[in-house]
């Protein structure tokens, strides 16, 4: 098992950049369980009737060819959406740095994105999805290019916030690869603030976390964003 310790930061969703400052309760985040998630029928039999009830008392009208195994589809959906709880073992493969002691290897950026990603917010469990941006400054190992998507996902896949899932990337990141510095920016549309509540269909929320030499250098925050391709003449990702 990976426990990575991460920080929690409840912030509401905003408009604009959430900065990573360090707030919020520590929790521990598993990127590799010792044994994934088992729903035994029973319960899965118990879950599908209580979502009958749900649906059925909502207005669906579940006698139908198409919705009679409504319940059940949406109850696999959920759990295929939130499959990062089951972890990737292909996360561990590292490898050793390519750049071996001159002065400008604490100034080498790796930068991947965009990410695509889907998550489920932990508010009202609708969707939110959108793009990541990861870039680090490695010290003795990489890690592979795929990897940097396996991560955005495993930690995306789950119940959460956009807010905490930016810092758990950044903190899993430093700590799988004792980087020198981590930095990461999500940009995201939130279906829970467009299909109900306030109903915003143009606002985008976007979120930053910075660890390491990152939050020191400005510099580098600023390369990080013009090799990402973020910036004030870039359009937004749809």
């Amino acid at each position: 098992m990976l426990p990575i310790e991460t920080e929690e930061h409840e912030h509401a969703h905003a408009n604009g950049h959430a900065n990573g400052g360090a707030v919020g309760r520590s929790q521990n985040l598993t990127l590799l369980p010792d044994t994934p998630r088992v729903i035994d029928v029973d319960d899965m039999q118990r879950f599908e009737s209580n979502l009958g009830e749900i649906f059925a008392a909502l207005g669906m009208d579940l006698d139908t060819p198409g919705t009679v195994e409504t319940p059940r589809r949406f109850l696999q959906a959920l759990i295929d959406a939130t499959s990062g709880y089951d972890g990737d073992p292909k996360l561990v493969t590292v490898f050793p740095t390519e750049c071996h002691g001159d002065a400008s290897c604490e100034l080498a950026q790796i930068v991947e994105g965009p990410i695509p990603f889907f998550a489920l917010c932990e508010h009202h469990s609708l969707p939110f999805f959108g793009h990541a941006y990861v870039g680090y400054v490695a010290h003795d190992q990489i890690i592979g290019i795929s990897k940097l998507t396996r991560l955005v996902r495993v930690i995306t896949q789950r119940f959460g916030v956009q807010e905490r899932m930016t810092h758990q990337i950044a903190q899993a990141l430093e700590q799988l690869l004792g980087a020198h510095g981590v930095a990461v920016y999500m940009e995201a549309d939130h279906m829970c603030t467009q299909m109900r509540g306030v109903r915003e269909d143009a606002a985008t929320t976007r979120t930053t976390g910075y660890r390491g030499v990152y939050e020191r250098d400005p510099s580098l925050r600023s390369e990080f964003f013009t090799l990402a391709g973020i910036g004030a003449g870039s359009a937004p990702r749809r």
